[in-house]
Parts: structure tokens; C-alpha cells; sequence
């Protein structure tokens, strides 16, 4: 396949992807209310969309799961994936590998089995159950994004710091944390992005007194879509992209 054949076929791939992307984020600006046909620019369905009060509390709920889940398995994925690279113990490989069964297992799959797991444990349904469900997904994709990086170190360093005198607590803090710090972070901001997007599992799991964001806007969408949809989604869709953009320019490498 010649340069231009290329160029061509990834400019379809980019297109067939991004362009209803697009054509939302075009539509969010449309004055008119019905139909696809463009009647003017406009800003009032943000403004709108600001002052319905069940989106915004559905938007504050989300926030609160994402940013709590995405911390507390940013902080069981990192000592995981320390201990991971670290030990030697045994079913470590076994351990190892259900991260990714748990990362490639279908939602719905996920989501039924959780809330299979949650009635027969006796749990309501409702924000500690999201809670819990949003960490379990997120949690290998921090694992797996934290050990790439600290297995590329030169494992020279740390022995260096354990014969200078450093207890296993000292080496993590003063030598291994400040080297993975980049991809912790990278982690933290891909488990927020999961969480903020996640409508199957958040389906099976969550409570009639607990709305999230995502769940709101599909309760809203089967009944047509509104323009405040489209400025919403626009807004979430630029959220995602930062996030994702901070989140691979923190995993490169530094030149040197």
C-alpha cells in the first residue's frame, strides 16, 4: 500500500470515529429545538442546561463516584502494583492475570455478577455499591498502567537505597513514588475518565435514591434527544479528552 493509500485509509478510520463526535459538539450550538436543520448559533442550551437542577445533581453525584473511586484505586493499585514487582510470592502470575480477565470481561457481564455479589452479601443498592463496583473496574487498569512504568526502572536503584540504610517504607517514598509519580497520576486521571463514562455496570448497581450522571442522560435520551443532551455531552466529551490527553502525555517518557 503506496504513502497515499495509507493516508487515505487512516483519514476514513479518523472520519468514521470522530465525525459524530463532531457533528454532536456542531448541533450543541443550534438554536433550533427540533430537528437537524441549522437555524443559528447559540449558547442558551448550556445556560439551559445549567439551570436544570436534576442534571446538575446528577453531575455533582458523578464527580463524588469518580473522584472517590479514582483515588482509592489509584491508592490499592499502586501498593498492588509495587507489590507485584517487588515479591515473589505465591500466585503472583495467577493474581497477575485476573487483572486483565477483570479488565476484558463485557459490562454487562460485570455488572450482573456484581449485583448478583451485592444481593447475596445482603448490600442495598445504592452509592456505596457504585462506589465499590467503580473501583473493582478501575483498579487493573491502574495496576497494569503503574507496573509498565516500574518495570523499566533499573532495579540497581533500589538496592542501592537498601544498602544506604532504607526500610521498605523509606525506599517506596523516597525513591520508588517519586519515579512512578507520573504514571499514579496518569492512572488516577484513566480510573476518573472510566468512572465518569461508566453507564452498564452503574445500570446493575446503583439505587433509585443515587442518580449519576450518565445514567440521567440515557433515562433522558429514550425519550428524544434535547438540545441541553447534546450541550451536556459536549461538555463531558471535553472533560474525557483532557483527561485523556494529561493521562498519555504523563506516560511518555522523558528524553533525554
Amino acid at each position: 500500500m503506496n504513502r497515499p493509500a495509507r493516508i487515505a485509509y487512516m483519514a476514513m478510520i479518523f472520519v468514521f470515529l470522530y465525525l459524530p463526535i463532531v457533528v454532536l459538539v456542531i448541533y450543541s450550538f443550534n438554536s433550533a429545538k427540533y430537528g437537524t436543520a441549522w437555524s443559528g448559533a447559540t449558547l442558551k442550551w448550556y445556560w439551559r442546561m445549567l439551570d436544570n437542577r436534576l442534571l446538575i445533581a446528577s453531575m455533582i453525584n458523578s464527580l463524588i463516584v469518580a473522584t472517590a473511586s479514582s483515588v482509592v484505586a489509584t491508592f490499592i493499585g499502586t501498593l498492588a502494583a509495587v507489590a507485584f514487582h517487588r515479591y515473589r510470592f505465591f500466585g503472583r502470575k495467577v493474581l497477575y492475570s485476573m487483572l486483565y480477565v477483570v479488565m476484558l470481561s463485557p459490562d454487562i457481564v460485570m455488572g450482573i455478577s456484581l449485583l448478583m455479589f451485592f444481593i447475596w452479601i445482603g448490600m442495598e443498592p445504592g452509592f456505596t455499591t457504585l462506589m465499590l463496583s467503580h473501583i473493582t473496574f478501575c483498579l487493573p487498569f491502574v495496576v497494569v498502567t503503574i507496573y509498565a512504568r516500574i518495570s523499566g526502572f533499573d532495579p540497581n536503584i533500589i538496592e542501592a537505597a537498601k544498602d544506604l540504610g532504607a526500610g521498605e517504607f523509606q525506599t517506596f517514598r523516597h525513591v520508588i513514588l517519586p519515579m512512578i509519580w507520573p504514571a499514579v497520576l496518569s492512572g488516577w486521571l484513566l480510573s476518573f475518565t472510566l468512572s465518569l463514562d461508566d453507564v452498564i455496570v452503574s445500570f446493575f448497581v446503583t439505587g433509585p435514591t443515587f442518580e449519576i450522571l450518565p445514567l440521567r442522560i440515557y433515562s433522558m435520551v429514550r425519550l428524544g434527544v434535547k438540545p441541553e443532551i447534546n450541550a451536556l455531552s459536549t461538555v463531558l466529551f471535553a472533560v474525557t479528552l483532557v483527561a485523556v490527553i494529561v493521562s498519555q502525555l504523563l506516560l511518555k517518557e522523558k528524553k533525554s
